[in-house]
């Protein structure tokens, strides 16, 4: 299972989200499977917009499955921190959806309002 996940701010646009994702996709050659956000970003209507287009399924990542997943990251975001109590969103998210064995394939990538990674689970 290949697992691309997010970070945004509220209102980020769709074309922001599209744009990471297909940025990931171009730099390990694998598509996503599902996206993982954290809970809180679950009903954004840009990333809603931007999944139906892609025919993509959404997860949700309890703050607690974020928080586990956090050692395994391999960047670090001080403003993520102190904000969201978590260094590394999209990484976290991609690896927690992933499964506990999981890896990184595309560390966290910067866009605008949004980041993204993408995890692959044992199973891929």
């Amino acid at each position: 299972m290949i697992v691309a996940g997010l970070g945004l701010r509220s209102g980020c646009a769709a074309d922001v989200i599209l744009g990471l994702l297909r940025e990931a996709h171009e730099r390990c050659g694998m598509r996503p499977d599902l996206v993982a956000v954290p809970a809180f970003r679950y009903r954004e209507a840009g990333l809603r917009t931007a999944l139906a287009r892609l025919g993509l399924m959404l997860r949700a990542v309890a703050p607690d499955e974020l928080a586990a997943a956090q050692p395994r990251c391999v960047t670090r975001s001080a403003r993520a921190l102190a904000t969201l109590g978590a260094a590394s969103v999209a990484e976290g998210c991609a690896l927690a959806a992933a499964g506990p064995h999981s890896r990184l394939i595309v560390p966290r990538l910067t866009g605008t309002h949004a980041t993204c990674a993408m995890a692959q689970g044992e199973d891929a």
